[in-house]
């Protein structure tokens, strides 16, 4: 699971964890504030790390797969997290400020070595320009501005949890079925999900066939479904085929 990291513990920060808790990535908080960095204030965060946001970020390493929010409470943190950051791995970064304010960090960074291209990279001011003003509408700005982003890097971007339990992955379709090749979906022996294969009664359909492929302990199977039918019963215009892999791991 990708992992969003989320430097600063404000009330910005807070709207993006409660959004963000539905988009399947492990939320991680740093703060070194122990009043915005904890537990409690983050009940939706996997972790909630109060320490020096230098500390914090060696702690936690970097991978390709990482998205990083910065929404520190100075300009001077947020350098500091941006120059840390884009030494590492990442999928996306984004930081906030007015448009004066990220300049001033953007030149303080070229002077202090980092690649001109590098900085083009960065998000900021982070998010997508709609005119957000609230904590609520600018979270709403930054998280959609997160699913373009792994939107863009395609269907493999996320790679399935290494848990027990059904991967039901598109590799055939036909039509104007709504997700392509190589999406995915994992369902647990429990009936919950990780992932998607587009939604509705298909995808139900898809969950029902997997669990019991695992309860008959078959190791792998393929199952075609058509969304022709039911698209014409409702009076859409979308409609076709997938061919869904379903491999179990125990």
């Amino acid at each position: 699971m990708d992992r969003l990291i989320i430097c600063g513990g404000g009330h910005v920060s807070l709207e993006v964890v409660h959004m963000a808790a539905r988009l399947e990535y492990e939320i991680i908080v740093i703060d070194d504030r122990i009043e915005f960095a904890n537990p409690r204030r983050f009940p939706l965060a996997n972790q909630v790390i109060c320490s020096s946001f230098l500390d914090a970020l060696d702690q936690l390493g970097s991978r390709g797969s990482d998205y990083y929010v910065i929404l520190t409470r100075g300009h001077a943190f947020d350098r500091v997290c941006l120059e840390r950051i884009l030494n590492g791995r990442y999928a996306y970064v984004g930081m906030i400020g007015s448009k004066i304010k990220v300049a001033a960090v953007m030149k303080s960074l070229q002077e202090a070595g980092i690649p001109p291209k590098t900085l083009e990279g960065v998000h900021s001011p982070i998010g997508l320009s709609i005119g957000a003003q609230t904590p609520a509408e600018i979270a709403v700005s930054i998280t959609a501005e997160l699913v373009k982003q792994r939107a863009h890097r395609g269907p493999n971007a996320m790679p399935p949890p290494d848990e027990p339990g059904i991967l039901c992955t598109i590799v055939k379709k036909s039509g104007s079925a709504p997700r392509g090749v190589g999406t995915w979906m994992h369902v647990r022996p429990d009936g919950t999900c990780v992932g998607t294969i587009g939604g509705g009664t298909v995808e139900y359909q898809t969950k029902l066939d997997a669990l019991e492929f695992w309860a008959q302990g078959r190791s792998e199977a393929r199952q075609v479904y058509d969304l022709t039918h039911a698209a014409a019963e409702l009076g859409m215009v979308c409609g076709g085929k997938i061919e869904v892999s379903m491999v179990c791991k125990k």
